[in-house]
């Protein structure tokens, strides 16, 4: 019987679960081992049980003192109308700023402005943090927006746009951010709602169209482990919950492992096809407690089989 994976964050975000505890509460999850969480919301979306660990952390900085101006921002610091106040503490190298549903990598550090203590850091862990500003505190998706790619800004972020009322570091937050890269968040397609007249449609209610040939004539098995690169959406209401595109890094996991939709749908591809899915809800999250309800729609490009790193 197929069951969900453990929720890590980023499973938990792709999952639609509401505004997640972003940064601050990343520690133990996904900023600690971004591929591995960006592979357990590939495996939660697809319903994997299990992802494969992933190799020991490079040595990082054993702490990183608080900045001189934690406990307030300075005279010249922006502020927006939200309460938000940040300063460029180095210029990027672009002008494109990523927008609210956009994926981003980023390095970052975070302190309590009240005593300027350090409760989480990218940096001291020596790896940077990948997530889709949509699924961040206030703070988070509207200061990072200001950024362009290559630039470092300081956050002081007031406690309304952080933690307030929730689990995590109360008060005003501080973040140092420094903007490594930008991932555009995919469009949603013109049939998200229902396949067309010419998709292939299988006797399970499956349906799909190829958007792009492959390569060869090996199918995956439903005991190999693949690597992909996805997109997801309701066909609802055409909402986007879930793109490792938006992550930056292909996912891996065995399809005898995810939900039946997939199990079925990545059998018919081969390597380098980019393939669009219209999975019934009874092939995928019907019942369960979690998941995207309803018929969901996945694009979907095979990049590998068995070849998981």
């Amino acid at each position: 019987m197929k069951t969900l994976a453990r929720l890590s964050l980023f499973a938990a975000l792709a999952l639609g679960c509401g505004r997640e505890e972003p940064p601050a509460r990343l520690p133990s999850s996904a900023t600690a081992e971004p591929a591995e969480a960006r592979n357990a919301a590939a495996a939660e979306n697809a319903g994997v049980r299990e992802v494969p660990a992933r190799p020991a952390r490079p040595a990082a900085p054993a702490d990183i003192p608080a900045p001189p101006d934690v406990a307030a921002p300075p005279a010249d610091a922006e502020r927006t109308e939200s309460g938000l106040a940040s300063k460029v503490l180095e210029a990027g190298t672009g002008d494109r700023h990523p927008g609210p549903r956009d994926g981003v990598t980023v390095h970052y550090s975070g302190w309590r402005a009240e005593n300027g203590e350090l409760f989480d850091s990218s940096v001291r862990r020596g790896r940077p943090a990948s997530f889709t500003l949509d699924r961040v505190i206030p703070g988070w998706t509207e200061g990072l927006q200001l950024m362009v790619e290559g630039e470092k800004r300081r956050l002081w972020i007031p406690a309304a746009l952080a933690y307030e009322g929730r689990p995590g570091p109360q008060g005003m937050l501080v973040f140092d951010v420094e903007l490594l890269s930008v991932n555009a968040a995919p469009e949603t397609p013109d049939n998200v709602s229902a396949p067309p007249r010419n998709a292939e449609r299988t006797a399970s209610g499956l349906a799909s169209i190829v958007l792009e040939e492959g390569e060869g004539d090996r199918h995956p098995a439903a005991t190999d482990t693949v690597r992909v690169h996805y997109s997801g959406w309701r066909a609802e209401d055409g909402e986007l919950f879930d793109s490792s595109r938006s992550r930056g890094e292909p996912a891996s996991f065995r399809l005898d492992r995810v939900i039946a939709g997939w199990t079925e749908g990545v059998q018919l591809m081969v390597v380098g096809e980019k393939r669009r899915f219209w999975i019934p809800a009874a092939l995928a999250y019907e019942g369960r407690p979690r998941g995207p309800q309803g018929m969901l729609v996945f694009d979907i490009e095979l990049l590998g089989i068995g070849d998981v790193q």
